[in-house]
């Protein structure tokens, strides 16, 4: 395959890849704590020309030598964990953080995911849970006597019933955040993991040691931009149409060759 075929190829290939991602944004505009991702790319290994020996000199000189680009590739997805808006929602299980950190929830496998989706429900046991039925940690269960639950800005779960006068403390929220939060592992259902380019989770309460503050009957929403999503799949569309019209010319010039020499 002729070289500017194969380098073009590679540019419409980044570009779909670019429009792959930015449509999963879109898709994800309207979800509770969706982080938008950025496709990063890089250049490709060049091939180097040798200068030819220039002649007619006292002394022999070499030009230099020529380096010819082959393309790009994929080098990498990033998520972008910049804060989202808060949208106030009234539901009392509803709970946003504001500023850094991630809720911590038990996986079915025992393991710790992490989230920045709060809407969470009491399950038929009266443990607080995520919509997809994954215990909040510290675990905390709601007695079958309370009526209302409370959360502060940092954290303390309290429980109002009847038969008490005051909300009693049932639990507390405790949150994590990590040395490099943009190496979390994406699992899906709003859930991250830990990997090594993370780092190791590093807890506390909400609204010390930098952590971020709660707000209840509130959640956190996506932080896609949706006019700059559009913004950037128009100049993916040209970049790809562009690297269309090279294969296209590249073809054109290898047909002109070909006629010439029959």
């Amino acid at each position: 395959m002729d070289p500017s075929l194969k380098t073009a190829a590679s540019g419409m290939a980044a570009q779909q890849t670019r429009i792959d991602v930015i449509a999963n944004n879109l898709a994800n505009v309207n979800t509770p704590g969706f982080k938008r991702s950025r496709a990063h790319f890089e250049d490709l290994l060049y091939q180097t020309v040798q200068g030819e020996q220039r002649l007619g000199t006292a002394e022999a000189e070499t030009a230099p030598a020529i380096q010819i680009g082959r393309g790009t590739r994929l080098s990498g997805i990033q998520r972008v964990h910049e804060q989202g808006t808060l949208e106030i929602t009234g539901r009392p299980m509803d709970i946003a953080v504001d500023g850094e950190g991630f809720f911590q929830v038990r996986r079915p496998d025992g393991g710790i995911a992490y989230a920045r989706d709060g809407s969470f429900t009491i399950s038929d046991q009266g443990v607080i849970v995520t919509s997809g039925g994954y215990a909040l940690l510290p675990e905390t269960r709601v007695p079958e006597d309370v009526t209302s639950v409370g959360v502060s800005r940092t954290g303390i779960i309290t429980g109002s019933s009847a038969s008490q006068a005051e909300p009693v403390e049932i639990g507390r929220v405790e949150l994590a955040r990590f040395p490099n939060a943009p190496g979390l592992n994406s699992l899906g259902e709003n859930l991250y993991a830990e990997t090594a380019a993370s780092g190791q989770p590093i807890l506390g309460n909400p609204q010390e040691d930098g952590f971020g503050r709660l707000v209840q009957g509130a959640l956190e929403s996506s932080n896609v931009e949706v006019v700059q999503e559009m913004v950037d799949m128009i100049a993916a569309l040209r970049a790809y149409e562009i690297n269309a019209k090279a294969v296209q010319a590249s073809e054109d010039m290898a047909d002109v060759t070909n006629q010439m020499v029959r």
